[in-house]
């Protein structure tokens, strides 16, 4: 039966084949996906209309002929988009966006002298704007509604917040205890979020995320001690110090999402309502789990340890990675 096998010279010069290929076409793929960039310009000249400029320094961009589809109510004429009296609000889509590498840089000024500048990622080709001349529910609503959900979401999607919430819910025993505990925490980073997006503090966020990282193990740790101790004592005292350090976090991603202008105060407490109601939506799920588990008895004295060990040891390689990332020697 004939030897199959590839002689031992075959394989080094395929490979080095394979690469020199793969050096060749790189630049035909570089040139096939520009990274691009575009600016959508939105300047108040009368109460509800709006100057519409876009500019590109790219001829393939400089084609678009509808850079944005507009809340329902504009009218775009020429270069002027008509809103009436509703203003410019509601959501403005940039569907050309979608599969390509390009930001787009949309400044809208307003007649008070306000201004939002934000790019716009190709992955996500939208952003909603809130009118600066309505008052009451009208005004305030949609913008306590949008930001509630963005910090809903947040948590539920935010895996170090999530899992420092499993942690204290696993720590604390009592309700009550565990109501004012996460009520500190909210309180806490409440603070810090409010100060952050305001300019107030600003800090540097690597090391932040480092020290939240840092919290989580803490917490589990304390699961896991036997005997008595300050945090078992006074869990809101510690949940409060942490929860500074989590509200930087928040403001983080905030800031990357962005404030309306005239309304951050409702935008702020639309987040930390938001972020509250997650909060709370995820220690009932924790306490309904443990308590079907209970009733159907299958709950065993080695699971909450081993919760313990698995929350702290996801957050140990988070705050190693994220320790060595401050000083850039993260892969």
């Amino acid at each position: 039966m004939a030897n199959s096998a590839l002689p031992k010279w075959a394989l080094p010069r395929c490979a080095a084949a394979l690469l020199a290929a793969l050096l060749l076409l790189a630049p035909q793929l570089a040139r096939a996906h520009p990274i691009d960039s575009a600016t959508l310009l939105l300047e108040e000249t009368a109460k509800g209309r709006f100057q519409v400029r876009f500019q590109s320094g790219s001829p393939t961009l400089s084609l678009i002929d509808q850079p944005a589809v507009y809340p329902r109510g504009c009218q775009l004429e020429a270069a002027t988009l008509s809103c009436g009296a509703a203003g410019l609000s509601g959501t403005l889509a940039f569907p050309w966006l979608e599969g390509t590498f390009t930001h787009l840089l949309v400044d809208v000024k307003w007649l008070d002298g306000s201004r939002l500048q934000r790019v716009i990622p190709p992955n996500s080709a939208r952003l909603t704007l809130y009118d600066h001349g309505s008052t009451g529910w009208a005004a305030l609503g949609p913008v306590l509604l949008d930001y509630g959900w963005l910090g809903i979401e947040h948590i539920l999607l935010g895996f170090d917040h999530l899992c420092l919430v499993f942690a204290l819910t696993l720590l604390v025993q009592g309700r009550r205890r565990l109501a004012w505990t996460i009520t500190a925490f909210t309180v806490a980073h409440s603070i810090t979020l409010a100060l952050s997006v305001l300019g107030v503090l600003t800090v540097p966020i690597a090391p932040v995320e480092a020290m939240i990282a840092l919290s989580i193990v803490l917490v589990c740790a304390e699961c896991l001690r036997p005997d008595d101790s300050l945090t078992r004592r006074a869990p809101w005292i510690i949940a409060f110090t942490f929860g500074l350090l989590h509200g930087f976090g928040f403001a983080s991603a905030l800031l990357e999402v962005g404030l309306p202008p005239a309304r951050v105060p409702t935008a702020l407490l639309g987040f930390n309502l938001g972020v509250e109601l997650g909060q709370l939506g995820v220690v009932l799920a924790a306490l309904s789990a443990g308590a079907i588990l209970a009733h159907l008895a299958l709950v065993r004295p080695w699971m909450p340890k081993a919760v313990a060990y698995g929350v702290g040891g996801i957050a140990a390689y988070w705050s190693i990675d994220r320790a060595l990332s401050v000083f850039g020697l993260s892969g």
